[in-house]
């Protein structure tokens, strides 16, 4: 990381903010962290690929819920370059931000990254001339997942390797539980999931208006990934 991009981890309080969104605690997380520093953040950006399905994926229908109930608008759309999709849906965005407010415009972007993708993403912003905001980068997982835990946020896997994790951490809450049986079963595992031994989803947290609960859902496996696939679920009011 630049020095410029590294100096994005300080307060800059007004400025219209979106957040790269996957559902998941990273992303969850790094937002919550940017508003607390003041970020004015008004659109939550989701992407879905559209030639393969990717480990982040859940239920659309959950992930616009879910949105509803932090109460942040969710843009979703399929991507064949993520990096060039993202540039186009911002740049739409500041024309509807000046539509609303003249001179209004999005300025910087927050993404829940702790080690990779750094380099797309200091790309993106920087072609998009607007700030890079990392609130959770090159933090310690263990740290990051106990800061989850601390600020109350409810957060369940929603997909696992199936080489390292059975279909029976599907659904499991991520608390202090959780972290000493991950670290009795296999101590490599990192505590985040940060090299895509699992993926999570937000159910509640100090963001939200409502809290999400998944009411039916069935594991399925596709390739070497065992999915948490939710067929039914409900908000509920806080």
């Amino acid at each position: 990381m630049s020095e410029e991009s590294n100096s994005n981890n300080g307060g800059n309080g007004g400025t219209v903010a979106v957040v790269s969104w996957t559902g998941g605690k990273d992303s969850c997380f790094a937002a919550y962290k940017a508003i607390s520093e003041g970020r004015d953040v008004r659109y939550l950006l989701s992407f879905w690929n559209m030639n393969r399905q990717g480990a982040h994926e859940v239920n659309p229908d959950l992930l616009r819920a879910q949105a509803e109930a932090i109460g942040l608008p969710l843009i979703r759309t399929g991507f064949a370059s993520y990096e060039e999709e993202f540039k186009k849906v911002v740049q739409d965005l500041n024309e509807k931000e000046s539509e609303k407010e003249k001179g209004a415009k999005i300025d910087s972007a927050i993404f829940g990254h702790i080690e990779t993708h750094n380099s797309l993403v200091e790309r993106i912003c920087n072609d998009l001339v607007i700030e890079l905001v990392m609130p959770i980068w090159n933090q310690d997982s263990e740290h990051i997942i106990n800061e989850v835990i601390d600020a109350g946020f409810e957060v369940i896997l929603v997909s696992v390797k199936a080489d390292l994790l059975g279909e029976e951490w599907l659904g499991r809450e991520i608390d202090e539980e959780f972290i000493k049986d991950l670290r009795a079963l296999n101590s490599s595992i990192d505590p985040c999931g940060e090299n895509g031994e699992f993926h999570t989803f937000v159910l509640d947290g100090p963001m939200f208006k409502k809290r999400l609960e998944i009411v039916k859902s069935e594991a399925t496996k596709r390739e070497e990934l065992w999915f948490l696939d939710v067929k039914e679920f409900a908000v509920e009011d806080r």
